[in-house]
């Protein structure tokens, strides 16, 4: 599919446009040779507004292969380069949704660890101490609810590290679900792995408003299940 389908398109003005991303597929080209999404994105805006010639997307932060959820994309320059500098700046609001295997030992917590990244293994390594070519990587979780088998926790990013989040989970003993590079048991049938982009929030480039978008799950049973209870936790909780 070259195009991105009206159902994922989550947020569009005529600066941004904010997409649910699927697991599986890239963001930006790769060695795979596959249509990446910032392509699918132009080609949609293309379409629905009738844009010949070049149309510019922009590309301001990235989500790993395997995860899904929400991304945003610039439609001009101008919003490109404030986009850049708001992520760099004032570090929008990211919340994720990961499926873990085994629960933490602590309902809650804020994670402080130093990463190191093998660019040849495509793979980040944990430290408690900082070394001469690692980063301060800073995450908090909570954990929201279990099934069976596996834990639903919500995990707010301080800082945007190279597998942060899978690698600083996996240190701690909470390996996401299907997250083979980083200790899970087994993979998923279609190669993806339970972490979600579920929630961005983040000043306009121009309106300078809060803008707050929620990236429904996949459409697996899993997935939904644990949506589905997380929902009526919440709604319950407001009563």
């Amino acid at each position: 599919m070259k195009q991105i389908r009206p159902e994922d398109v989550l947020y569009e003005d005529n600066h941004l446009v904010v997409v649910n991303k699927h697991a599986g597929e890239n963001v930006q080209g790769d060695i795979s040779g596959d249509f990446p999404l910032v392509e699918k994105v132009r080609e949609y805006i293309r379409h629905k507004f009738d844009k010949p010639g070049n149309v510019f997307c922009g590309l301001i932060h990235r989500l790993d292969r395997p995860v899904s959820g929400a991304i945003v994309f610039a439609r001009t320059g101008k919003a490109l380069t404030r986009m850049n500098k708001l992520f760099a700046e004032k570090h929008p609001r990211k919340v994720y949704w990961a499926v873990v295997e085994k629960a933490p030992k602590e309902k809650s917590a804020y994670l402080v660890h130093h990463l190191e990244r093998n660019e040849k293994q495509n793979k980040t390594y944990v430290f408690n101490e900082a070394r001469k070519n690692s980063k301060e990587a800073r995450l908090k979780y909570r954990q929201l609810i279990h099934s069976d088998n596996y834990t639903l926790l919500e995990v707010e990013l301080e800082t945007g590290r190279h597998h942060q989040i899978r690698a600083q989970l996996s240190a701690i003993g909470c390996i996401i679900k299907g997250d083979l590079k980083y200790g899970a048991k087994r993979s998923n049938p279609d190669g993806s792995i339970y972490l979600h982009s579920r929630e961005l929030e983040f000043e306009h480039p121009t309106s300078k408003e809060i803008i707050k978008i929620t990236a429904p799950v996949p459409d697996d049973n899993l997935w939904r299940w644990f949506e589905k209870e997380e929902t009526s936790r919440q709604n319950s909780g407001k009563r």
